[in-house]
């Protein structure tokens, strides 16, 4: 699930801290696969950007991070 910009910026900012923490609890959960398993390094990488577009939405509405 890609988030876009545009939905992002309609969201409460409390909405918008819960996805931020459900993303980089994934993108956490991702990581500590075990070493011997295929990772999925393009949902890790989307996990990113999810992560990244989150954080610069939560700072145009003023809400440090």
């Amino acid at each position: 699930m890609t988030l876009d910009a545009r939905e992002l910026r309609e969201l409460s900012p409390e909405e918008l801290q819960r996805k931020l923490e459900d993303t980089q609890r994934e993108l956490f959960s991702l990581r500590l696969k075990v070493t011997g398993q295929q990772t999925n390094t393009a949902k890790r990488r989307m996990l990113r950007q999810d992560t990244a577009r989150l954080k610069a939405v939560l700072a145009e509405k003023g809400v440090h991070v």
